[in-house]
């Protein structure tokens, strides 16, 4: 299976806090990928650092063979890659335009607009209103709720209609590679199972590549082929997500054994 995804050597800071420590990772091509970690320990910051919403001060990061994020210590003015930075893709729609989306954790939903036009903000960089129109309806088939509600200001919804709600905005681009950050936050565990179902299917039956940041570490490993294991902005752990469901150190501190 080929490489996706590559994360080399990266860092991150926030003033005099590192808050990603020389991490390394990679996600391949057609894979569901998870991350876990204690809140506070980097995983979200590492999804924003892939969409280019947190500069790197070390390291790159690599999207189907093309490098999309580069150190800005790397990426002097005189340098080819200062040069060509926004034909490169440091921007986030650039990224995004490359085949990635991030459901954001919190969902982030536009919650006086409809679902409707939540979806269509999904669509920002598509030209043909036929193909929007397209997409709108075979999320409203994936997801029936949201096709009963499509009318329905977002704020109205449940938590677990928005959290499907994002994810059907974040697919009406048509990613390769879906970034889901804490989806079943605060979400009760029937609708965090039904979430995890269509997370598997999204990634069996579109071909989409998945890398799951979620603190529910027993749903995560389950559902996911690897999985890396994050502390204070470090990758303590790699290894098959049946693996690390079976290590003692994963046991103890995050499936509470």
């Amino acid at each position: 299976m080929s490489e996706l995804l590559s994360i080399e050597d990266i860092s991150v800071t926030y003033g005099n806090i590192k808050a990603l420590r020389n991490v390394s990772m990679h996600v391949n091509q057609g894979d569901i990928v998870c991350l876990i970690g204690a809140n506070g320990s980097g995983k979200s910051t590492l999804l924003k650092a892939i969409v280019g919403q947190e500069p790197l001060v070390e390291g790159s990061i690599t999207f189907d063979g093309e490098e999309i994020c580069q150190s800005r210590n790397a990426a002097g003015s005189g340098s080819k890659w200062g040069r060509m930075k926004s034909r490169k893709g440091l921007t986030t729609d650039l990224i995004a335009s490359r085949g990635i989306a991030l459901v954001p954790e919190g969902r982030r939903v536009f919650a006086d607009m409809s679902v409707e036009e939540n979806l269509d903000m999904g669509a920002f960089m598509v030209r043909d209103k036929a193909l929007i129109a397209e997409r709108k309806e075979a999320m409203y088939d994936f997801f029936p709720i949201l096709g009963a509600r499509r009318r329905q200001k977002t704020r109205s919804l449940s938590g677990g209609e928005q959290q499907m709600m994002a994810i059907a905005r974040a697919l009406m681009s048509a990613p390769r590679l879906i970034l889901l950050d804490e989806p079943g936050l605060g979400l009760a565990p029937l609708v965090i199972s039904d979430i995890f179902e269509k997370i598997d299917l999204i990634n069996k039956q579109d071909n989409v590549t998945v890398f799951l940041v979620e603190q529910n570490a027993r749903m995560a490993l389950k559902a996911s082929k690897e999985g890396y294991v994050m502390e204070n902005g470090r990758i303590v752990l790699h290894d098959a997500s049946a693996s690390l469901l079976e290590n003692e150190k994963v046991r103890a501190a995050y499936l509470g054994e």
